[in-house]
């Protein structure tokens, strides 16, 4: 099929919203779409179009009453939603990666992982294993070594090396380096990263994969809210945090909605930074947003007293 759609001005794309039934103020609505594109705020218009019956197309007639208020507090509370997970992100990333170097650090020295291949016996590939120490090894490569400690590794002990000791490499690690390079670790330092968390080295690294897309996701300022989750984290439901209420009244918590990924996230800080008000924000961002659907993130009934946020 041939894309057919043409190209609107700001003043076009205002007016194409107000006649399928949006309420605004056409000035104002035109200023946020020159700030915020139409195509991004198309995304939180979507949930308000008209559907007669289940099985019939979305129309793009938007429900009687929608105003621009309403599609714009949706658009305000992803923003910041976004940066609260982030925020928690970066405070558990930054404690893997200072667990999992140390524990590498302390069985194959500082320089095991660019010397000896052995060190990184789980790689799933030897393409994965050229990207990873490539990358690692990059910043000292450089001509201008951006980072202050790379620029002081490089002059003063440069002539000799060529690459970072791990706990400085480890720095220049983005997220996704360091699942590939938890997962080509020995097993052992596996199991002991993923103890910290009270998890099985197994639901950790499917939970460093979720966490991972998660934060791609806010670092390019995609869509959050009532995401449906490509990459689904296992639940441990064996351990009893994980279920909501007791015995045959539990209720399992879904596994393909943002609120699985915020029960991770609180879960984590509880363990690594117990004295952290991370939780209190969110549930303060929610009461500030109370016309947010809770359903379309994934929230189970009740869930503020599941033991995990209590």
């Amino acid at each position: 099929m041939e894309y057919e759609k043409k190209f609107l001005t700001f003043s076009e794309q205002a007016d194409l919203l107000i006649q399928r039934g949006l309420q605004a103020d056409r000035e104002i609505l035109i200023q946020h779409l020159q700030s915020v594109s139409y195509y991004r705020i198309s995304a939180y218009v979507r949930p308000f179009r008209q559907k007669s019956s289940p099985n019939d197309p979305i129309r793009e007639d938007l429900i009687p009453g929608t105003t621009f208020d309403d599609i714009w507090s949706r658009y305000v509370f992803d923003r910041r939603l976004r940066l609260l997970v982030m925020d928690a992100i970066e405070r558990i990333e930054v404690d893997i990666r200072t667990n999992l170097t140390y524990l590498h650090a302390e069985k194959h020295g500082p320089f095991g992982y660019a010397d000896d291949t052995g060190t990184l016996p789980n790689v799933q590939s030897e393409e994965d294993r050229e990207r990873l120490l490539e990358a690692l090894k990059e910043p000292l490569a450089k001509s201008k070594p951006h980072e202050d400690f790379v620029k002081h590794f490089k002059t003063k002990y440069g002539s000799h090396h060529r690459s970072l000791p791990i706990w400085a490499a480890c720095e220049v690690m983005t997220f996704g380096h360091l699942l590939t390079f938890y997962r080509a670790s020995h097993r052992d330092i596996q199991k002991i990263v993923a103890r910290r968390y009270k998890l099985s080295d197994i639901v950790f690294v499917s939970w460093l994969v979720t966490l991972n897309m998660v934060r791609n996701v806010c670092a390019h300022h995609g869509r959050l809210w009532n995401r449906e989750l490509g990459v689904k984290p296992m639940v441990p439901n064996k351990d009893h945090q994980w279920r909501h209420g007791v015995g045959a009244s539990a209720q399992p918590l879904p596994d393909n909605r943002v609120f699985i990924v915020l029960t991770m996230l609180k879960y984590c800080l509880n363990l690594i930074s117990p004295d952290s008000q991370w939780g209190q924000g969110l549930k303060g961002l929610l009461n500030e947003f109370p016309k947010i659907p809770l359903r379309s993130m994934g929230f189970i009934d009740q869930w503020e007293s599941h033991v995990l946020w209590k």
